[in-house]
């Protein structure tokens, strides 16, 4: 009997699958199996609860930031600068041209939650404050609270540098006796770092061919997950911290997972996201740190290098307050 092609040639293994499609699939499943429930801002969402984890490698210099729309590095760059920076106000974010904060540090929102005696822009005790100085007195974003409160980050630093197999490494934003004085309560509020210790026989091995690099991972968990907007700056920004501590530990980035609680998508989302989700996902750029840096707090916007990025076009989503 003459063979055909399908009985002679062995069946292709299945392509690798792109990671970004863990986001857009989830998008998909709240778009089909969401419930519709109010929100704080009027505009309304379909949400889901505790939805599996999405994880991204951060080996070889692979960054995930989302392809199906353009994602601006920029603006999330300069927002974890600032939260390294334990600062409070919109100030610096808006001398680098950055917006994100505008809305729940302006005047007429500060008032509406009852924070009328805070100064316009200044957020309260948020992400920064709790990284560099939980349990600090908050006394206004003008204040020098240099010594004061835990050093969350310091400390995750140096955990990884001399006790790695520590369970407690542990970054938490959410500090119950603050919420009521921050402009928004932590929506990525706690992450964990773990090191793992590759065998003598993996791959990559340091710059004197005899030491395997340990990896730096990282989970995340999300409270409250605004898929459209929010989770993709959520993923890059985590991403990079997580490439940040690893450079200061001398450590190799390993992954980032991220575990959510009630992933939703707005209302006024659906239809820019079912554009998205029409979209196929492309290679994920590289990102490089250009030179040696050993202090957290010694960054500079200019450290990080961006390349093969080819997204495609942004999509407008408006962003609820």
């Amino acid at each position: 009997m003459e063979s055909t092609a399908s009985q002679t040639t062995p069946t292709p293994a299945a392509e690798t699958r792109h990671e970004e499609q863990q986001y857009l699939d989830l998008i998909q499943h709240i778009l089909d199996h969401g419930e519709h429930r109010p929100d704080r801002t009027g505009t309304g969402t379909i949400s889901v609860f505790a939805p599996p984890a999405l994880k991204f490698s951060l080996a070889g210099d692979s960054f995930p930031l989302l392809t199906t729309k353009r994602v601006h590095l920029r603006a999330i760059i300069h927002e974890l600068l600032w939260f390294i920076s334990g600062n409070t106000s919109t100030a610096p974010l808006q001398a680098a041209g950055v917006k994100i904060w505008d809305g729940n540090g302006s005047r007429a929102y500060l008032d509406s939650i009852g924070l009328t005696e805070r100064p316009e822009g200044d957020l309260g005790p948020v992400y920064g404050f709790q990284w560099r100085h939980f349990g600090a007195e908050y006394n206004g974003a003008d204040a020098d609270y240099t010594g004061k409160g835990v050093d969350q980050l310091a400390e995750v630093i140096h955990k990884l540098k001399n006790n790695p197999y520590d369970r407690r490494i542990i970054l938490s934003a959410w500090n119950v006796a603050d919420l009521k004085q921050m402009a928004l309560p932590p929506c990525h509020m706690f992450a964990q770092f773990y090191v793992s210790f590759p065998p003598a026989t993996a791959a990559r091995s340091s710059d004197d061919g005899d030491t395997p690099l340990p990896q730096l991972h990282c989970q995340l968990y999300q409270r409250s997950c605004d898929m459209g907007l929010g989770v993709p700056f959520n993923i890059a920004s985590y991403a990079l911290l997580t490439k940040m501590i690893a450079h200061v530990a001398g450590l190799e980035p390993g992954t980032f997972t991220h575990v959510m609680g009630d992933a939703h998508v707005y209302k006024d989302h659906v239809e820019p996201l079912k554009r998205q989700l029409a979209r196929t996902p492309r290679p994920f750029p590289k990102m490089k740190i250009l030179r040696s840096v050993d202090d957290i707090d010694g960054f500079k916007f200019e450290d990080f290098e961006l390349s093969e990025y080819d997204p495609w076009p942004g999509i407008l989503m408006q962003m609820s307050v």
